[in-house]
């Protein structure tokens, strides 16, 4: 296993208050990465269970982006172990839509369909960078502490993601560059 002490009462404590309430965050992530909410609940639970093996190293910092590493690491662990790929996200884009107005529901489960299937579309790191800010809602610092990479790296990189997006968006809406439907 490891050589990491064995977490004691206290250190369990501070576990539960300080990681803990990030647990959907983690879990969200590791959908996105996983793009399997099976297998997103087995890496949330592996990430978490890592996360306490080695709580001792925690040093106050930011625990969220601490946690999210250990999600994306845990991932890229699992990934290269055992040779597999990404599935594809389905049940994200089946999310249900709370509104009251039944047009306005609808017209909002379609925009999110489109926008899931969107980002599902889009290659690992760029999807990544773009769920860790516009849907974690991480600063550029604690993204590139989760991906251990320069900020400056992590503000290009979300850039053209963001490009990337609008690009597979008008493909998927039919739409050009002026935002109308191609005729």
């Amino acid at each position: 296993m490891s050589d990491a002490p064995k977490p004691d009462g206290r250190t369990l404590e501070r576990f539960r208050v300080i990681v803990l309430p990030h647990l959907d965050s983690a879990y969200g992530f590791a959908r996105w990465l996983t793009r399997d909410p099976v297998a997103a609940q087995d890496l949330a639970q592996e990430s978490m269970l890592r996360a306490l093996r080695y709580f001792h190293a925690f040093r106050g910092e930011e625990a969220r982006p601490w946690l999210l590493r250990i999600v994306r690491n845990t991932w890229v662990d699992s990934v290269s172990d055992k040779g597999m790929d990404p599935l594809p996200l389905e049940a994200a884009a089946e999310r249900a839509v709370d509104g009251p107005d039944p047009e306005q529901s609808a017209l909002a489960g379609d925009r999110r369909r489109h926008v899931a299937a969107a980002l599902a579309a889009l290659p690992v790191d760029v999807r990544e960078v773009l769920v860790l800010r516009e849907i974690e809602d991480l600063s550029y610092k604690q993204i590139a502490a989760v991906l251990d990479l320069p900020v400056g790296t992590v503000m290009s990189r979300l850039a053209r993601a963001r490009e990337k997006l609008a690009v597979e968006l008008r493909g998927r809406l039919g739409r050009s560059e002026h935002g109308l439907p191609d005729l």
